[in-house]
């Protein structure tokens, strides 16, 4: 018997703080209820952290609960000073609507429309209100002191250099105004966010339980972290973004295939929904088996196909084996293309097309520091070019020898690439 939905984001490590656990849980229990969870569009993309409050809104929509997703076309000219050192750059009001039409597209790979989520812009209430009316009916509700004290103002307080504007002090009462409204309008009674939104979620319940005698509930996911100390979601190449134009369907599969045995039970739980018997089985494969990384694979192919889709989750697969197998000549030129973005990369001159010897493409590129490091790994049968292995130190690269005219894939030992590309 699957797991009621407040059982399931306990048992997968989805709750970091609740509100009332028992009383929310028996409110989940009683019948369908409706859930948000917000998204500012302070960039044109969401990223691999969007996920988690993403997919938990698609675990509610599959318990048989109603998930709503608001963006923030509002809020987001404002800005959220939760989990911010100093204040956020005010964008044009014309490039925050641009992110917010942009996060309305991507937000629809994971929850249903057609089945009774809902996706709303906090910019069609906010930009109606009038300051006085707002200040008189809502702003009454909100204790200086209470508002001083939640822990994204506080920490802000005490800085000497910049502290914390007016506008980003006045967030949290328009999150709040954005629970309430959708209450009004949808019968919402629970905020879903991350752990540094519990402080916004919980003025929302207090001003619900203030204006309207109403019960209201809130629920933080935890903070995702690695277990090497590393900033989750980061790469060599930076950021892992949703857009697959801006982080690849390959880029997205190899940042999951990445992962450490360490962290990947909990990835597991965090981002598929597999079943507590199948992730039992994969941890077991992995304590087993370590070598051969099945429960990343198996990560790897359920993010990608959430995120872009049965076939680019296929064709990323496939780069995958092409690379790990040293096969490059069976890759298109468009998995080519995909496959040198994920790698750290050097533009070559157009003169260098002509003849390049392949000693100097080696320090040209970083993989060997001299020209004789270069001899030694080339002796060594520790180099390769586009899948074929370099046994002469004087060889030569030329644009034929570029796949599609165009790359040469440079493989260290097993695991170290390198893509050069010509203009």
């Amino acid at each position: 018997m699957p797991l009621d939905l407040w059982t399931n984001l306990q048992w997968r490590g989805l709750v970091t703080d609740s509100t009332r656990p028992h009383e929310l849980h028996a409110h989940l229990l009683a019948g369908p209820r409706a859930a948000y969870v917000g998204f500012d569009p302070t960039a044109d993309s969401l990223h691999v952290g969007s996920l988690l409050p993403l997919l938990a809104l698609r675990r509610v929509q599959l318990a048989g609960h109603r998930p709503i997703v608001l963006i923030g076309g509002g809020t987001g000219l404002i800005g959220d000073p939760s989990g911010k050192a100093g204040e956020r750059q005010l964008h044009p009001e014309q490039q925050v609507a641009e992110a917010a039409v942009r996060l309305k597209d991507q937000v629809k790979r994971f929850v249903d429309f057609d089945a009774g989520a809902l996706l709303v812009d906090n910019y069609e209430w906010l930009s109606k209100l009038q300051v006085i009316s707002f200040l008189r009916d809502i702003g009454k509700h909100f204790p200086l002191g209470g508002m001083l004290a939640k822990e994204s103002v506080r920490s802000r307080m005490g800085r000497s250099d910049e502290g914390i504007s007016y506008t980003e002090f006045s967030y949290q009462v328009l999150q709040a105004y954005d629970f309430m409204e959708l209450l009004d309008r949808h019968g919402c009674t629970i905020q879903l966010g991350g752990s540094d939104q519990w402080g916004n979620i919980t003025a929302g319940i207090e001003l619900i339980r203030r204006v309207k005698g109403a019960a209201a509930y809130g629920v933080t996911l935890p903070l995702v972290t690695k277990s090497d100390g590393s900033k989750f979601g980061k790469t060599e190449t930076g950021t892992v973004w949703l857009d697959e134009k801006k982080t690849s369907p390959y880029e997205m599969f190899q940042f999951w295939l990445n992962t450490a045995d360490d962290d990947v039970v909990t990835y597991l739980k965090y981002f598929t929904f597999l079943e507590p018997g199948e992730i039992d089985d994969l941890q077991s494969t992995t304590r087993r088996w370590p070598d051969r990384r099945e429960a990343q694979r198996v990560l790897a192919r359920h993010v990608t196909e959430l995120v872009h889709g049965t076939g680019e989750m296929e064709e990323a697969e496939a780069i995958s084996r092409a690379l790990f197998s040293g096969d490059v000549g069976a890759l298109t030129e468009p998995q080519l293309v995909q496959a040198c973005r994920a790698m750290p990369r050097t533009e070559l001159a157009p003169g260098e097309g002509a003849g390049l010897p392949v000693l100097e493409l080696l320090s040209r590129v970083g993989l060997a520091t001299s020209k004789r490091e270069g001899r030694e790994l080339v002796s060594a049968g520790a180099i390769s070019i586009n899948g074929d292995r370099v046994t002469n130190v004087d060889a030569v690269v030329t644009r034929d020898t570029a796949r599609f005219g165009r790359f040469l894939v440079i493989r260290k030992g097993k695991k170290s690439y390198h893509a050069a590309t010509l203009p």
